[in-house]
């Protein structure tokens, strides 16, 4: 298979970080390059010409000094002639601020568009939008332990930036290279306004003639952007391709990492289709001793959660979701797994020793397929994303023809016949990730 940019561009090698698993397999997915993602901030191997690496350095819950560390010697550790991006949350949540100004650290610039379309949230003089509502007067923050930033620039602190606004955007392609050009040289970042995806794929066109020295951030609308416009055609294959076969021998668990309204009725349509389900008591789960047990289907598809109902303490959440993970590890025969939620998807991943995933393909926006290097199925979704059918449809995809998911199953391209159905709707405003 031969890889050949559009355009006449040679192939180049592409490195994304993300913070949180979650995104760095949305990132893998939007870039649609063949390569894979690794579990770090441990070194990998550095991406071949013409592909991916997608490092989750697994930053967004650390202090920031040692988020901004990790992410400048990762940086630093990249190959001559590496077009890097760095995944950004599309609602300016984690280290934002620590992690950006490492990243920008010797860059000869960095250009930021934190759009994200198709989840409905855009970018207008440089303040996020939920929905056409600026980020500052929704609930959007209302897990975060601080005050909700008026605009992208508030979020990046003491960082140096430019909005740059929609008009310039949708210029001409070399007046908008000649302007973030000249707000490089002044030392500013520029903060691209952004609407749709025709807008992401114009600042990428723009940024791209200024060599890869110039780096990107932003979200997966913005990594989505960079592949249109790599645009690799393959000589009869789609990277990464959905048609591999899928097996159903193995039971099929579903960890839910979030406690929202949404999360229990996504669990709701799974159980009134037949799937089993169990929540676990948060306090015992928080506790350190052996791993609780719950009942697996062995041929079917089981549920986990969390049951929060008696609050979770202060400080305890990270360990309520080790506790979730050491109880996903003790089960005593491999799953295929759907992990919701980025920090729960890390921490079952390192309990299972998985270090290393590679992208197979998306059910939906943000429900990522990916393979296990024993062949194991991996769909990753961060918390907020997928309407109250989101988890059915992923279960769906899995097991087209399983007994607890009946009815009018949607194909996943290359199994069965039937046609696939669009994808639901994403959340607007996003539920606070619990775990």
């Amino acid at each position: 298979m031969v890889i050949k940019p559009r355009g006449g561009r040679e192939p180049c090698r592409v490195l994304a970080l993300a913070d949180d698993l979650s995104g760095a397999a949305e990132t893998a997915a939007a870039l649609r390059l063949p390569g894979r993602i690794v579990l770090g901030p441990a070194p990998a191997a550095p991406p071949a010409e013409g592909e991916a690496l997608v490092l989750d350095l697994d930053t967004r819950q650390l202090p920031a000094d040692e988020a901004a560390r990790i992410v400048r010697e990762t940086v630093r550790g990249a190959a001559a002639g590496t077009v890097l991006i760095k995944k950004t949350d599309s609602l300016l949540r984690g280290n934002l601020a620590a992690e950006a100004a490492a990243y920008a650290q010797g860059a000869a610039g960095l250009v930021i568009a934190p759009a994200l379309p198709v989840a409905g949230r855009t970018v207008r003089d440089g303040v996020v939008h939920l929905r056409g509502t600026p980020l500052h007067a929704t609930d959007a923050w209302r897990a975060e332990s601080g005050p909700v930033p008026p605009s992208v620039s508030a979020a990046l602190g003491d960082l140096r930036t430019a909005v740059v606004p929609l008009g310039a955007v949708r210029s001409a392609r070399t007046e908008l290279t000649g302007r973030l050009r000249d707000l490089m040289a002044a030392g500013l970042r520029p903060v691209c306004d952004a609407e749709t995806d025709e807008d992401l794929d114009a600042v990428v066109a723009a940024v791209l003639p200024l060599g890869p020295d110039v780096r990107l951030m932003g979200t997966g609308g913005l990594a989505a952007a960079l592949g249109r416009v790599l645009g690799p055609v393959l000589d009869g294959a789609d990277v990464p391709s959905p048609r591999e076969p899928l097996r159903s021998d193995r039971p099929l668990l579903v960890v839910v990492g979030t406690a929202e309204p949404t999360a229990v009725a996504q669990i709701a349509q799974l159980t009134e289709a037949g799937a089993r389900h169990t929540a676990l008591p948060a306090v015992l789960l928080a506790e350190v001793g052996p791993p609780l047990s719950f009942p697996v289907d062995a041929h079917g598809i089981t549920v986990v959660s969390v049951d929060n109902s008696s609050g979770i303490l202060a400080g305890s959440a990270r360990r309520v979701v080790a506790g979730l993970a050491r109880a996903v590890a003790a089960l005593p025969y491999p799953a295929d797994l759907v992990l919701t939620g980025g920090e729960t998807a890390r921490r079952v991943l390192d309990a299972l020793g998985v270090t290393r995933l590679h992208p197979v393909g998306q059910i939906h926006h943000g429900a990522v397929h990916c393979r296990t290097d024993d062949g194991r199925s991996v769909v990753t979704r961060p918390g907020s994303y997928g309407d109250t059918g989101s988890l059915l449809r992923i279960a769906r995809a899995l097991r087209p023809v399983h007994p607890a998911v009946p009815g009018d199953h949607p194909a996943v391209p290359g199994v069965g016949s039937v046609a696939p159905v669009p994808p639901p709707s994403v959340s607007s405003v996003p539920q606070g990730e619990v775990l």
